[in-house]
């Protein structure tokens, strides 16, 4: 009956010890969540910006276009291209960012269900 008691407590006290780390490794978790999230919507805004631009530079080579300034339509075109790229670079750091969130969301269980 002793042995077992004392048994029983080791196994009780060396749960415990790892509590406080387990809940520190948790909230480290929750805090990489927010951290991805404010990232997801920052690459969210800034794809709506740069879609906002390059309709702005396609309604101005329509216009250059329509009033016969030729000497504008190469400018444009560069403008709309370097929008279309900064449009590409946005999207490719918001799908990081969503597979960083999937990624932490999958600690995150691990680390609730102990490991």
């Amino acid at each position: 009956m002793r042995l077992t008691a004392i048994v029983m407590t080791g196994g009780l006290l060396a749960a415990l010890g790892t509590a406080p780390a387990l809940a520190d490794e948790i909230a480290r978790d929750r805090q990489d969540l927010r951290q991805d999230r404010r990232e997801i919507r920052g690459d969210n805004r800034d794809i709506r910006q740069d879609r906002r631009e390059l309709r702005r530079d396609r309604a101005e080579l329509r216009r250059d276009r329509r009033a016969g300034h030729t000497d504008e339509l190469k400018d444009d075109r560069q403008e709309i291209r370097g929008d279309r790229r900064e449009l590409r670079e946005d999207r490719a750091d918001r799908r990081d960012d969503v597979r960083d969130l999937r990624h932490d969301r999958r600690e995150l269980r691990q680390d609730r269900a102990g490991r």
